[in-house]
């Protein structure tokens, strides 16, 4: 039985928050990706993303490794990816791909450093922003690369891999489902500081972190992917293994509005709490409809933040109460409590925020992850 061990929602190509290279896409070039497994197995697939590609995507070959250090491999953990028995693939506009499976044992916590070669012109690639990690790029072919010597291009943004699965034997696997409070924004980068790792290390689950940062519950955006309520089947519910979802998401529906003009936050409606009510429960039917367990967690205090204002306060204590006394979901987390200031609850605990007032840090997403292995 096949379990999705590690994952990261598409999105559409865009500058993001860090530059980056989905919008010019890759040519004669590979990319090398490295992340952390929270399920182990003795076998691997990789899923492949084209989800907003106009034209077929050639993927030329593709390998996957154990990682040593930066974009270097372990010798002798080297192990070609095949797709339906061949070396090569063709993933068609808007479609994704699933690799064969593959023989390299890992243990949960380990990474796993995934290498594409992509010797044809992709357009423009679909990425997750936000990876907080390193992913590298070089000339050619450099699939069996064991130093990571030529990987001379540096980012923070993962492309086209959207999940890697592992025959881990288990199906209970926790979907984390959000925005930038998922994804890991102050976090340290680099170091699996998001809730999503500190909650895979408390529990000993596999922890999916579908979270996109700037993402909205109700509403599309170019810069910050699918609004929630529809981008749900393809980053949970279609993944293998997953049995408890746990949704973090709505605050930057009710935040842009009070934003200054930045276009990165269009659209920017003034919402109101009965609107968003209405997306959670589009939310738990889905999730309930394919047997999930599904677990509201309250609104994180964001007072003191550039979303914080009059209106966005009175939402945010409605829909907090809601999320709290309704009944409808199996049961709640709350996260609002956990986190907020004594002194002050509509703002964050200055020991867990990251300065903004909006985002906590290491030692804020590890009481998150606390909090949540409480209810699992």
């Amino acid at each position: 039985m096949f379990t999705t061990a590690w994952t990261a929602s598409p999105q559409l190509p865009s500058e993001g928050f860090t530059p980056n290279w989905s919008r010019q896409g890759f040519w004669r070039q590979s990319v090398r990706q490295v992340v952390r497994l929270t399920a182990g197995g003795g076998r691997l697939r990789v899923r492949l993303s084209h989800a907003y590609g106009t034209s077929p995507l050639r993927i030329a070959g593709a390998t996957v490794a154990r990682t040593t250090e930066g974009a270097a491999v372990a010798a002798g953990s080297v192990r070609r990816l095949t797709f339906a028995g061949a070396a090569s693939v063709e993933i068609p506009a808007r479609g994704h791909t699933v690799s064969d499976p593959a023989e390299l044992a890992l243990g949960s916590l380990e990474s796993v450093t995934v290498t594409l070669h992509l010797d044809a012109v992709t357009g423009p690639a679909a990425f997750h922003a936000q990876a907080f990690a390193t992913s590298y790029r070089g000339a050619g072919d450099r699939l069996h690369d064991l130093d990571g010597h030529g990987f001379g291009e540096v980012t923070e943004s993962w492309y086209f891999l959207s999940a890697v699965e592992v025959d881990a034997g288990r199906g209970d696997a926790v979907a984390l489902f959000g925005d930038s409070l998922t994804d890991g924004f102050g976090s340290a980068p680099g170091a699996n500081r998001r809730w999503s790792d500190a909650l895979a290390e408390r529990t000993g689950r596999p922890v999916l972190n579908a979270g996109i940062g700037g993402n909205l519950l109700l509403s599309d955006s170019a810069w910050y992917g699918e609004k929630g309520v529809h981008r749900i089947g393809r980053d949970v519910l279609e993944q293998p293994g997953v049995d408890t979802l746990v949704v973090l998401l709505g605050l930057n529906d009710i935040g842009f509005s009070e934003t200054d003009e930045q276009p990165t936050y269009h659209p920017a409606p003034v919402v109101e709490a009965a609107e968003l009510i209405d997306g959670y429960r589009q939310l738990i039917r889905q999730a309930h409809a394919r047997g999930l367990r599904v677990i509201g967690a309250t609104l994180l205090p964001f007072g003191g933040s550039d979303h914080w204002g009059e209106h966005a306060a009175k939402v945010s204590h409605e829909v907090n109460e809601w999320i709290r006394d309704a009944g409808e979901w199996d049961t709640v987390v709350d996260l609002n409590r956990v986190l907020a200031d004594p002194a002050d609850p509509d703002r964050l605990h200055p020991a867990y925020d990251f300065g903004d007032h909006l985002h906590p840090h290491d030692a804020g997403y590890a009481v998150m992850a606390e909090a949540v292995a409480e209810v699992l």
